[in-house]
């Protein structure tokens, strides 16, 4: 791992311990854009650690220290996820230029970090979160070809069963007891696709989404029970 420390950072609110994990794609054209914006004061962002297509791994900012990575973001009420979160940036192009599957070498890099992270700080499952989950309205990353199931089989996450092994009694509006921001309803049913039913993203709610709700629901209460 290399570290490359970017000023673009502050201390976390007193009040706030880490609790979730963020992950995000870099959305430039190329992995040297993405990293000099991530150092650049001017631009005020930044993210923990950047993860590039051939699994190198560079930290920015101390896991100790408050990144600027969410932006205006909500999560079961929590709205300082900058204070509450480490963020991982895993470069990849995005919608706007040419959104890629991503490399092996890259997803066993992000996992492996995730783990370690996971490791060192009490993190729920339901806490790994998309920069799209925090802020449907207006984020996209790290998007449907992101592959979630693979990072939930190595402990990383949550990810529900697959069609036809639960019922959709989970209306919509409980998305809201999962966590997501349902102020643009639309726009969290199209980020709960996005992550968890990324084979059909059309805002539009069904059994397989409540469904796929429902068992989400039930492993959060059951990890939070332990």
């Amino acid at each position: 791992m290399q570290f490359l420390p970017s000023p673009n950072f502050n201390d976390r609110a007193a009040d706030k311990a880490i609790q979730h994990l963020i992950l995000h794609y870099t959305g430039m054209r190329a992995a040297a854009d993405a990293l000099a914006r991530l150092c650049d004061p001017a631009a005020e962002v930044s993210a923990h650690y950047i993860v590039n297509a051939d699994g190198a791994v560079t930290q920015l900012v101390d896991e100790e220290k408050r990144a600027w990575h969410a932006g205006v973001s909500f999560w079961a009420g929590e709205t300082d996820l900058n204070s509450t979160s480490i963020g991982i940036e895993i470069v990849n192009p995005g919608h706007e230029f040419g959104y890629m599957p991503f490399p092996d070498a890259q997803i066993t890099a992000v996992t492996k970090l995730c783990r370690d992270i996971l490791s060192r700080h009490a993190i729920q499952p339901h806490h790994v979160l998309a920069h799209s989950d925090i802020a449907p309205a207006r984020k996209m990353d790290p998007g449907e070809l992101f592959p979630w199931a693979r990072l939930a089989e190595d402990g990383v996450g949550l990810w529900p069963p697959q069609k036809g092994e639960g019922r959709g009694e989970r209306g919509e509006l409980d998305l809201a007891i999962y966590g997501y921001d349902i102020s643009s309803l639309s726009a969290a049913i199209i980020a709960f696709q996005r992550h968890f039913r990324p084979e059909k993203i059309n805002g539009e709610w069904d059994d397989e989404c409540g469904a796929r709700l429902s068992n989400l629901l039930n492993q959060k209460i059951t990890h939070t029970s332990q």
